[in-house]
């Protein structure tokens, strides 16, 4: 317990985390840097607040405050006590709809404020990228804007009054008279010097104390970074909705091109103006798919205009007469709203996609929101891109473009010898070129640690001494936010890249994407916090636990910073660190994040290595000889199935079972089938057809038969001859999700050895259990890294994948069924339901497709431990639609583990896609074989 820790709780604060765990968390934000604080605390009401900032006084302890810690210029984190708004003080607490505003605390998320707001017809304004776990207080601490500033303006521009405090815990209108008197005595630099255009957010927003402006206190702290006052709660105005959005794309042979017509498109009125180019685009394709990025017009480099208003016929007036204007190669004019959204979420994922640079190398911040003038965007990035050569970074610009500012990533040398120097050199020549464009150092994300140092390049001595005069009014001691803005650290101080040392030896995974070094693939999260989205809304799978617990120890951003502080920092010094287990308890290695992640971090992977290298010739838990022994076992109970059942079912013997495999005594253990599916196909004729391989995995075997019996069915009939794997084949999944990576190297090698002689003839691999098949698809290249895994990995299918391509196949008539669809996390994010979901549109049947994870997740749910947290993910999604689930729908889930959950929680049969397609076409009751009906 920490000093301050001890002081803050004496005072009467509850929520205080002063451990190692959730210091080593708080100690970055989505920047570059690291600067570790003595303590957390996450108030829960304004009282806490001032008594908060009475124990900062008393000790000269420095505070920042803090809301989603989605900062991309380091100005969410500090060496004292940071303050977690977003934890408790996160409630809309009026919405007037005839005045259109809202007050809201400052913890509040930006798209809980949109929700609230939206069957009023009405929305905030400004809507960053990060709209989804972004709060009203960073916000406002930013002066965020979003893609629709040129519509709806800046958060400055949408904020009514604040409830603030100063570090003595005064209003800040106490201050008013002393304020006016600096700005009195600066006015020739206040008049000329700020507000010169739309995007100047570095420095303080003077332009608001001007007399002539009215002296708006609250519109001047906006974007003053937390170091002049502490936002507690803001009233906000909202604007109506616009009945009718249409979006344009306009194609040109580079950015800059497109850059150069900006100012004809700004003539249109519209309320955004973004582009992005080629090279984003290549990113997201190779993350996920070719289909993933939708048919675009001609062109590398694309405007994605925005055109809305109430009336339609004028809106597409404005459109055409855009299009004939905008001197494109081609053009694509989107008006359903379904459709642009797969367009926008490039765009919205831009700072988790540019994560790695087109050189294939860690691309970081630092300058990544610069921003000038519109009319000179299309020059300016052509000079950009020339200083980028001239100090050898690659870059992948992509941004607000209508507004003249770009967000970029670079592939700074950071971790190599004199990186942080060269990084300086950078930006400090990025400062002058964009000052000789009349721009802003930040045209949204605040100057913070990143750029601060460099505002006496953009502004006169005379302005910067204004700025330390306004902090001497507000905070004499600079004990609010110190190191931005004012006395600002250097930019290349605390860089936390920059102390990561390369780990690549001893290593259980390959890990292809980063070198085969396990720092950058934890370095892959750039803290821009998607895992604390409500995906109960977005759809996805990533972070269950996060919206479990709502603790920032249980997201994937949390658990990185915990393992990049093991590898660097010194508050959690080893593998089997307490601070690291606790970390990673909870994660479910659902493999949400790889793919939900922009960033593409693998949590479940990085588990399954600590894991491995904690536990490697000692001895384990439990469950993991249990559970993650579960194939081996299996086979042993297939002897004599009905004696295994009824010892799992005794009173007494069962208790005692379950706690010797460190299983929970509320679950239910699922019954060993009597014949399993290998010995059933053993009695059945030869097919003839197309050769294709099913791989039986252990739950389909041992526990759920008639699933096999049924793809045998369905195979058949599409043109299949269907032959099985050996007793020997197994893909190890238990043992890699316990960290057992020895023996699943060795498991996986003798698959693979079987496997590929089938692949060598031309057979596909067909997988049935989504877990097992995504080991063969993805785990089994990091684990076995060699040409007979790759070839697996290549010829593996999913059912559907393989009914796809099969020329001439129709499914069976699925009309009038009703489906409610739990995709397996594995499945979403390794192989991708989109095949399932058109064969199933194709079929006829009327599906609801639900997001999230079951909560059982393999092993995970099952452990000692872990059944609340469980529970608390199944009724995040899948408790919620069974309950209100209408009689004769069906619970469509491939996976064992999540049919599992649903007959241990909602007592409801699931089916596989493979029985739902095998009833119809033998005209059976759709679910009728397996009693899946709910």
């Amino acid at each position: 317990m920490s000093e301050v820790g001890d002081r803050l709780r004496r005072a009467g604060v509850g929520d205080v985390l002063d451990d190692a765990t959730n210091r080593s968390m708080y100690a970055s934000d989505a920047s570059l840097y690291r600067i570790v604080p003595q303590a957390v605390v996450r108030p829960r009401s304004s009282d806490e607040v001032l008594s908060v900032l009475s124990v900062c006084r008393d000790l000269g302890v420095p505070l920042t405050a803090r809301g989603a810690g989605t900062s991309v210029a380091g100005n969410a984190i500090g060496p004292g006590v940071v303050l977690d708004f977003s934890r408790h003080l996160n409630a809309v607490l009026d919405l007037d709809p005839v005045a259109r505003t809202a007050t809201v605390q400052a913890g509040t998320v930006q798209s809980v404020l949109q929700a609230a707001a939206k069957p009023h017809g009405l929305r905030f304004g400004p809507d960053p990228s990060t709209h989804t776990r972004c709060t009203i207080g960073g916000m406002i601490g930013n002066n965020s804007c979003g893609s629709r500033t040129l519509g709806y303006g800046r958060t400055s521009d949408n904020v009514a009054s604040l409830e603030a405090l100063t570090i003595d815990g005064a209003p800040v209108s106490s201050l008013s008279d002393p304020l006016r008197d600096v700005v009195a005595a600066n006015l020739a630099v206040a008049r000329t010097e700020f507000a010169t255009f739309g995007r100047q957010v570095s420095g303080y927003a003077v332009e608001h104390l001007l007399p002539e402006r009215g002296f708006n206190l609250s519109e001047f702290l906006v974007g003053s970074e937390g170091t002049l006052a502490v936002v507690t709660s803001a009233t906000v105005k909202l604007v109506a909705d616009p009945e009718h959005r249409v979006l344009v794309v306009l194609g040109y042979p580079d950015f800059g091109t497109a850059g150069d017509i900006i100012p004809a498109i700004l003539e249109f009125r519209p309320t955004a103006c973004e582009g992005i180019d080629s090279r984003i685009c290549d990113v997201v394709r190779s993350r996920r798919g070719a289909d993933a990025v939708p048919p675009l017009p001609g062109g590398t480099a694309w405007l994605m205009v925005e055109i809305a208003g109430d009336d339609l016929g004028e809106v597409r007036d404005r459109v055409a007469g855009l299009i004939k204007a905008a001197e494109a190669v081609d053009s694509l004019i989107v008006e359903d709203p379904a459709a642009a959204a797969p367009l926008w979420r490039i765009r919205e994922d831009g700072a988790g996609l540019t994560g790695r640079a087109p050189s294939g190398l860690p691309a970081h911040a630092g300058w990544e929101d610069a921003a000038v003038p519109p009319a000179r965007i299309g020059a300016y990035l052509r000079d950009f891109d020339a200083l980028c050569d001239q100090h050898g970074l690659s870059n992948m610009p992509y941004g607000h473009l209508g507004d003249g500012c770009v967000h970029v990533r670079l592939d700074y040398p950071l971790s190599s010898p004199g990186g942080p120097a060269k990084f300086r050199a950078f930006l400090e020549d990025a400062a002058d070129l964009v000052v000789s464009y009349g721009g802003s150092l930040s045209g949204e994300h605040g100057d913070g640690r990143a750029r601060s140092e460099l505002l006496s390049r953009m502004y006169s001595p005379a302005a910067m001494s204004l700025f330390r005069q306004i902090k001497g009014v507000f905070d004499p001691r600079n004990l609010l936010n110190p190191g931005n803005l004012v006395d600002p650290d250097p930019v290349d101080a605390n860089i936390r890249v920059a102390q990561a040392r390369p780990v690549t030896a001893k290593l259980a995974l390959a890990y292809h994407s980063d070198h085969g070094d396990f720092n950058q693939a934890v370095h892959r999260c750039t803290g821009v916090g998607k895992c604390r989205a409500d995906t109960t809304v977005l759809g996805g799978v990533m972070c269950p636990s996060y919206l479990a617990t709502r603790e920032e120890k249980d997201s994937t951003r949390g658990r990185a910073r915990v393992l990049q502080e093991m590898l660097d920092g010194d508050l959690a010094p080893s593998w089997n660190s307490p601070v690291v287990h606790e970390a990673l308890d909870l994660c479910l290695s659902c493999k949400g994040c790889a793919s939900d992640c922009p960033t593409g971090i693998d949590m479940a992977a990085y588990k399954s290595e600590v894991l491995h290298q904690s536990y490697k010739r000692r001895l384990r838990p439990r469950s993991h000889y249990s559970l993650g022994w579960l194939p081996r076992w299996s086979r042993l109970a297939a002897r004599m199935p009905r004696l295994a059942n009824r010892m799992t079912t005794l009173p007494g013997i069962r208790g005692l079972a379950l706690w010797m495999a460190g299983v929970d005594a509320r679950r239910n253990i699922p019954a060993f089938a009597p014949q399993t599916f290998r010995q059933w196909f053993a009695t059945q004729p030869a097919r003839t057809g197309t050769p294709v391989l099913m791989f039986v995995d252990s739950f389909t075997d041992h526990f759920s038969p008639e699933v096999g019996k049924a793809a045998v069915e369905v195979l058949t009939a599409a043109g299949y001859a269907p032959s099985i794997t050996s007793g020997e084949a197994c893909c190890g999944l238990t043992w890699i999700s316990t960290g057992q990576l020895d023996a699943a190297r060795r498991i996986l090698g003798r698959t693979a050895g079987e496997l590929v002689k089938a692949v060598d003839r031309g057979m596909p691999v067909v997988g049935l259990e989504p877990s097992c098949t995504g080991v063969l698809r993805s785990d089994i290249t990091e684990i076995l890294d060699n040409d007979q895994a790759r070839k697996v990995s290549a010829a593996t299918v999913t059912v559907a994948e393989l009914l796809a391509r099969t020329p001439g196949y129709t499914p069976p008539s699925l009309d009038g069924v009703r489906v409610i669809a739990q995709p397996h996390c594995h499945h979403h994010a390794v192989m991708g339901w989109e095949a399932d979901a058109k064969l199933l549109k194709s079929a006829g049947a009327t599906v609801k497709r639900l997001g999230g994870c079951c909560g059982l997740a393999g092993n995970f749910g099952v452990e000692r431990g872990h059944y609340e947290v469980s529970v608390q993910v199944a009724e995040q999604q899948l408790l919620p639609a069974l309950e209100k689930a209408e009689p004769g729908d069906i619970l469509l889930a491939d996976g064992f583990s999540c049919r599992t959950q649903a007959a241990d929680l909602a007592a409801t049969s699931g089916v596989h896609l493979v029985q739902l397609l095998a009833d119809a076409q033998a005209a059976r009751p759709p679910g009728g074989s397996s009693s899946a009906a709910v």
